[in-house]
């Protein structure tokens, strides 16, 4: 691999180790076999998940990546962020800890560094089940180099022609870079370079109020950088519930994020160190005005493009259209020998999605769709990790109130859960989305602090058809707050005793007494 990966710093002992796992600079490619069975291109979670199950299954699987494997999740999204989350939710509860609970006053500036070091070091040690040596041992053949088809039924990759049977293309996506004069001159950092920081900014202009915006702008903010969040969109996750968004807000704000919305970013320029961002957006006063803003790193995280480029999609007679890589219901592509998964082909660009999507595409592909399933049969949640986080399922709030009477919604406020009483994080919501008339459920999203864990039961529930009443009579443990779900199968069982009802069984009382 000829240089560095821009998502790893050179020389520094924890990337040059996870660079030895996931894409060994003296990696032997094997040589090609007569033909595979299962072909895979990419190994991120989509293509590892693929190619693992496919020589389970007994396939002759070849696995090919450019880069580095492990993908985003591993290298530039979930394990990178999510340590630096835990480390900027240490540093807040430490400066919180004597107003919110008599503990000690945290006192300094705290070590970034040391902060940036452990994801480093914790990203490398969860390296090797991504690792080009474990998938050799699992039979698959790990090929390094740049995949071009060159036809319906094969491909070429350092020097080797790959016949194939089926396909999955996992390619995956990257950093879109909006089109704003002057950024690119100007530099800036995405998720794919953001982890390369040792030193602390001073100042940071994040742009894109998504989930991982608003996500890095929070953890930022709470390790002592000065953060703006600017957003084209009036709201924060704007395919939030908008209350929910709202609590979000108010936790940013808290930790010092200013947020910016309905941004329009006229320009930006650097002079020496600073990249000055020239925004037109509504001031405290309601008027509309120019603000330059000055800032040492422009974060953008502003969506994403799916990596669909150079690799010969046209001569394997392969659709592409504005999401990326066309696939019907049983993620097939207009050729009936290549599928796709995870973030090149689908909407819902998260890892257990791309999980999911490669589990139906090997069996779909190598058994002809028997037992592999449908994309629409599955049920999606996701979690935005913000302090609280916000999770959701199903249906949206847009989506009940478009459906008007047919829905029926029940809000347990984090407030009246006495764990969350107890560790001071009242802030948030339960909501869930009843079919009117009866207790399935259509849809939920919840804030709170853990509420991606929280979310687990509900989604098992509308994917195994249980309503709540099921859950509701399910016993949870004291204190937990899991117990907002049981309050709010306790709440649709009062909704359901008519007036009717209630005399009813006033009158059966007094009868036998």
């Amino acid at each position: 691999m000829p240089g560095t990966p821009p998502s790893l710093i050179p020389g520094d002992p924890f990337d040059e180790a996870l660079r030895a796992l996931v894409h060994p600079p003296a990696w032997p490619n094997p040589p090609a076999q007569s033909r595979y069975d299962l072909v895979v291109v990419g190994a991120g979670t989509g293509g590892l998940v693929s190619a693992a199950i496919g020589a389970a299954l007994g396939a002759r699987v070849a696995l090919v990546e450019r880069d580095l494997m492990g993908g985003d999740c591993l290298n530039v999204g979930c394990v990178p962020s999510k340590a630096i989350l835990a480390a900027a939710r240490a540093w807040a509860d430490a400066r919180g800890a004597a107003a919110r609970v008599g503990g000690p006053a945290a006192t300094g500036d705290g070590h970034f560094g040391a902060v940036m070091e452990r994801m480093r070091r914790l990203r490398a040690e969860l390296a090797p089940v991504d690792s080009a040596a474990r998938f050799r041992e699992l039979g698959v053949d790990v090929i390094f180099g740049e995949a071009v088809f060159t036809g319906r039924d094969r491909l070429v990759v350092a020097d080797r022609t790959l016949s194939f049977r089926r396909a999955i293309v996992a390619s995956g996506a990257r950093a879109a870079a909006p089109p704003i004069p002057g950024l690119a001159d100007a530099g800036y950092l995405t998720n794919e370079t953001i982890f390369t920081l040792i030193d602390r900014p001073p100042r940071m202009a994040v742009i894109g109020a998504g989930p991982i915006g608003c996500e890095l702008a929070q953890a930022f903010a709470r390790l002592g950088v000065g953060v703006t969040l600017l957003s084209r969109e009036p709201q924060l996750l704007p395919r939030e519930d908008p209350e929910a968004a709202a609590v979000v807000a108010r936790s940013l704000a808290r930790d010092g994020v200013r947020y910016i919305s309905s941004a329009d970013i006229l320009s930006v320029d650097r002079a020496g160190p600073e990249r000055r961002l020239r925004v037109r957006h509504l001031n405290a006063a309601g008027a509309d005005g120019i603000e330059t803003l000055a800032v040492e790193v422009v974060l953008v995280a502003a969506g994403r493009v799916p990596n669909v480029e150079g690799m010969g999609l046209a001569a394997a007679g392969v659709a592409v259209g504005p999401r990326g890589v066309q696939v019907d219901d049983r993620l097939r592509t207009s050729n009936r020998r290549i599928y796709a998964v995870g973030d090149v082909s689908t909407r819902f660009r998260f890892t257990h999605m791309a999980d999911a999507e490669a589990r139906l595409a090997v069996a779909n592909a190598l058994f002809w769709g028997m037992g592999g399933g449908r994309v629409s049969r599955l049920v999606v949640p996701w979690c935005t990790y913000t302090t609280p986080e916000v999770a959701h399922v199903g249906l949206t709030a847009a989506d009940a109130a478009a459906r008007g009477a047919g829905v029926e919604t029940i809000t347990v406020p984090m407030r009246e859960v006495d764990r969350a009483v107890l560790d001071g994080a009242t802030e948030g919501f339960v909501r869930l989305h009843l079919a009117r008339g009866s207790d399935r459920i259509l849809g939920a999203t919840i804030v709170a602090e853990h509420a991606g864990d929280l979310l687990a039961e509900i989604t098992l529930a509308m994917t195994r058809r249980l309503g709540l009443g099921a859950l509701g009579a399910t016993i949870h443990p004291y204190p937990t707050r899991g117990e907002a779900v049981r309050k709010a199968a306790d709440q649709w069982r009062r909704h359901r005793l008519t007036p009717r009802a209630r005399r009813f069984l006033a009158t059966f009382l007094r009868i036998v007494r």
